[in-house]
């Protein structure tokens, strides 16, 4: 069945599902004792239905080494502040409940035989970056995720596109395209989305942005300038198209516009290790996904992975 297939290769960002399968899977533990499941369980599920749906022949768990690197700090020192553990300087504050299903989660991936890559110093989204470079036309890439900031990889020349879950969740996602960046930020490719987000900044990773400028400004200068190098050297040069309060926010803005590109764009070359992505034909661990079962109560979730991988 794999082999009959095209070649499409689909990329998870594993913390955004495990996230989401947290909060949104309910825990049926009736004895508090018992170890948590639900972002376990939800996120094989997650994973089955991705499988039946996008029916890719390779498929990549991307990971967090490193959730707040420290290329991106130094370059803005507030970025992610907000999610730190307290009293932590380097500590992801990571619901109790959620800690103990992350190594499962792992666990589970490798009874699988589902590869599961990290670079160390570098987040899934970096991993996710420079997969999605090295098999740039090659094959088509789908990237799974709830972050926006993977908007920036789409590019419909060569088939890459963000299987978005955030409102629709893995059964319902929207799938973003160049027509869907255009029809809802206004901007025409995925590079220029990450040129307007650097404009708009992101609350949620810390990012403060040009004060005064949304997200409507900041792509109609994007529009206007056709990259943000372009806009910054507009502004070196007296642009008389800036002008007013608009010149003054962007002229206040310039030294974080000068380190900000290297934060919101991912990277593209992180330090990935060799790795088969090939949708695994066999359990690769019999005796590690029995214990996982057994010990865990994820029999039925089991299952549902492997009837998607067409093992059973």
């Amino acid at each position: 069945m794999n082999d009959a297939r095209p070649p499409k290769l689909l990329l998870l960002d594993s913390a955004s599902l495990y996230f989401r399968a947290f909060y949104g899977v309910p825990d049926q533990r009736k004895d508090p004792a018992e170890p948590p499941t639900n972002a376990v369980r939800g996120f094989l599920d997650m994973v089955a239905s991705l499988v039946t749906s996008f029916q890719p022949t390779q498929l990549v768990a991307c990971w967090d080494n490193d959730w707040r690197p420290k290329f991106r700090v130094d370059a803005i020192p507030t970025y992610k502040t907000h999610r730190l553990a307290d009293g932590s300087l380097e500590e992801e504050q990571v619901p109790d409940d959620l800690s103990p299903q992350v190594p499962v989660i792992r666990d589970a991936l490798a009874a699988l035989g589902i590869a599961r890559v990290g670079a160390d110093g570098y987040e899934a989204d970096d991993v996710i970056g420079t997969l999605v470079h090295q098999h740039r036309g090659g094959m088509p890439v789908d990237v799974v995720t709830g972050d926006r900031d993977l908007f920036q990889l789409v590019d419909d020349a060569h088939g890459i596109r963000v299987v978005y879950t955030a409102r629709g969740g893995v059964r319902d996602p929207d799938l973003v395209d160049q027509a869907f960046l255009a029809a809802k930020y206004a901007v025409p490719t995925g590079s220029a989305y990450a040129d307007m987000s650097v404009l708009r900044g992101d609350t949620s990773d810390g990012l403060p942005g040009v004060a005064g400028i949304g997200e409507k400004t900041a792509a109609k200068l994007i529009e206007r300038y056709g990259d943000l190098p372009t806009l910054l050297t507009a502004i070196a040069e007296g642009d008389p198209a800036l002008k007013g309060a608009q010149r003054t926010r962007l002229e206040a803005a310039l030294s974080y516009l000068e380190v900000a590109p290297a934060v919101v764009r991912v990277a593209h070359d992180a330090p990935v290790a060799e790795h088969d992505g090939a949708l695994p034909t066999a359990v690769a661990d019999v005796d590690l996904l029995g214990r996982l079962a057994d010990d865990y109560g994820l029999t039925n979730s089991f299952k549902r992975v492997l009837a998607a991988l067409d093992i059973i």
